[in-house]
């Protein structure tokens, strides 16, 4: 990761939640935003949950990355723990295809506030894209990197469709 202090932090359930939440982690290190990854169980490790999220804000964090699947309860209670905003990325389950783990942390009650994001990759590269533009009203050259970043974007979609022939496909 970077040398600098962390100021996002994402945090997931479990290793196997890895593979979605590296996205956001890759989007952050393309921006160039310092940012800690760890392993917070909200079911099987709740002291380190209450420990991470409570201390975040004194420890430097401006935001959190929460993902998780199935019940999915880190995001939701990882805000309760700490004022800092909370994006939550659904990870896609088995059983429900991610469906089960958004509702868990969209129907947040009011005065909880969740960020939900998409299922899965897509979720985790905006949960990074918006992490790094909550940190961009406060850093002007930061603002200037997500400008180059979006511009790059755009340059990259071709504006006429292309047939795929056979040695392509």
């Amino acid at each position: 990761m970077q040398e600098s202090a962390p100021l996002v932090g994402i945090i997931m359930g479990s290793q196997s939640d890895w593979p979605t939440m590296k996205h956001a982690a890759e989007v952050l290190d393309a921006l160039g935003v310092a940012y800690e990854a760890r392993i917070v169980s909200a079911h099987r490790t709740p002291d380190r949950l209450y420990d991470y999220a409570g201390s975040a804000r004194s420890r430097g964090l401006k935001c959190l990355i929460a993902g998780a699947g199935g019940a999915a309860h880190l995001p939701g209670m990882a805000a309760a723990m700490t004022p800092l905003p909370v994006f939550g990325v659904p990870v896609e389950s088995h059983s429900l295809k991610g469906q089960d783990s958004l509702l868990s942390i969209v129907q947040m009650p009011g005065g909880v506030p969740v960020g939900t994001l998409a299922i899965g990759k897509a979720g985790a590269i905006n949960a990074g894209l918006l992490a790094a533009g909550v940190l961009a009203l406060m850093d002007d050259a930061l603002a200037g990197r997500l400008d180059d970043w979006r511009a790059a974007q755009t340059a990259g979609v071709a504006e006429i469709p292309v047939t795929a022939t056979s040695d392509e496909g």
